[in-house]
């Protein structure tokens, strides 16, 4: 199993910024990418962005351009940098991990709220 600690996020105004980070624990050798879904109230699920191993990324249409997905090598620690944030951006935040073999692991998820 892999367990997962999502810290960060909070309130910030349109334009500011947050950081979230997650730290992966557990079995993480069977892991070979590490992401950020979000889940506004009221609407589907969101894939927000996703870094692989190999450091390759992928980021919803959404967050392109504003966000940025960082990983510390090693320390199983990905991090998600949210600039020029806006109320839609607005969400409960889950780390992923994704495993060999189909596994997925998901946090607790944490809050972020833009307020206009």
């Amino acid at each position: 199993q892999v367990q997962l600690v999502e810290s960060g996020g909070g309130t910030a105004q349109a334009g500011g910024s947050l950081r979230l980070s997650c730290v992966a624990s557990g079995r993480t050798f069977t892991l070979y990418a590490m992401g950020w879904s979000r889940r506004a109230s009221g609407k589907e699920r969101d894939d927000v962005a996703r870094i692989w191993w190999s450091d390759s990324t992928m980021y919803g249409d959404s967050v392109k351009g504003r966000f940025s997905i960082s990983r510390e090598v090693g320390k199983d620690t990905v991090h998600l940098q949210m600039n020029a944030l806006k109320p839609e951006d607005t969400a409960v935040y889950y780390c992923v991990a994704y495993g060999y073999g189909g596994n997925e692991y998901w946090g607790q998820g944490i809050q972020v709220t833009v307020s206009s």
